[in-house]
């Protein structure tokens, strides 16, 4: 496996779209609309592929200030998942924060992804939410001093 950056506006990055929309939001019944899809214009996209260079599993990163990203958007293909291949992918996006001077990480978790981002050391921050219709937890890790 590895994990690439992916340019917006190419076949790869329609690609990855889609997998977040099979993924995320699609079983929530929402599509992602033109304004949403040109705010990522600015954003970094990471996906993850086996050898055979098969799209596994994406996400996106947010520059929120010059020491943090948001992580958002995390999908696994359906046939990939319970497999580590997330955890590698999150793993991988926290060392490309660390190479591009980021020292923390932020995110929004659905309530039944906080366990798993807790096996990473995300913390919990401040009360449930709820975002996109689902409860929602603020989660934060510090990656490593500059």
């Amino acid at each position: 496996m590895f994990v690439i950056e992916i340019e917006f506006g190419t076949p790869a990055y329609d690609e990855v779209l889609n997998l977040r929309d099979k993924i995320l939001r699609k079983p929530l019944g929402l599509e992602f609309t033109t304004e949403e899809i040109s705010e990522e214009y600015q954003q970094i996209h990471l996906a993850c592929y086996n050898d055979a260079f098969n799209l596994l599993a994406c996400l996106v990163l947010v520059i929120k200030d010059e020491n943090t990203l948001k992580m958002r958007q995390v999908a696994v293909d359906e046939s990939q998942q319970k497999k580590g291949i997330g955890q590698f992918l999150v793993k991988e996006s926290e060392k490309w924060a660390i190479e591009n001077g980021y020292i923390k990480m932020v995110l929004n978790a659905r309530d039944t992804a906080v366990p798993f981002y807790k096996k990473m050391d995300y913390e919990k921050h401040g009360k449930q939410f709820i975002e996109v219709n689902i409860p929602h937890y603020a989660m934060r890790k510090n990656l490593k001093q500059r």
